[in-house]
């Protein structure tokens, strides 16, 4: 199959996706639990999309579940994205130091 048949397919879906609630939904939503719903569709897609990466994306499962830790508890604090990725990336460099002496 030609690699112009897949970038068609993928570019009608995406349109697809992006113009059938337009189409369908005219007018307001006016249930509560559905705007609710469609209100942390986005957060919860982020969050599937970012969780697995930072466990995954170091030497260990355990510098990358400390990094989580500081980032969570940094940013649960209201700190700036600044000072939240620089204490991750200080705990993650830590960890795996602390695990190369100790291992």
């Amino acid at each position: 199959m030609s690699i112009y048949i897949y970038i068609f397919t993928m570019a009608l879906t995406t349109y697809l996706i992006r113009v059938l609630p337009l189409t369908i939904f005219r007018k307001p939503i006016k249930s509560r639990f559905l705007r609710s719903f469609l209100h942390y569709v986005p957060y919860a897609c982020l969050t599937a999309m970012t969780f697995p990466a930072i466990l995954s994306s170091t030497a260990s499962i355990l510098s990358g579940a400390a990094a989580l830790a500081v980032a969570v508890l940094l940013a649960y604090r209201g700190k700036s994205l600044l000072t939240v990725s620089i204490a991750a990336s200080a705990a993650v460099m830590l960890t795996e130091w602390a695990m190369a002496l100790i291992g």
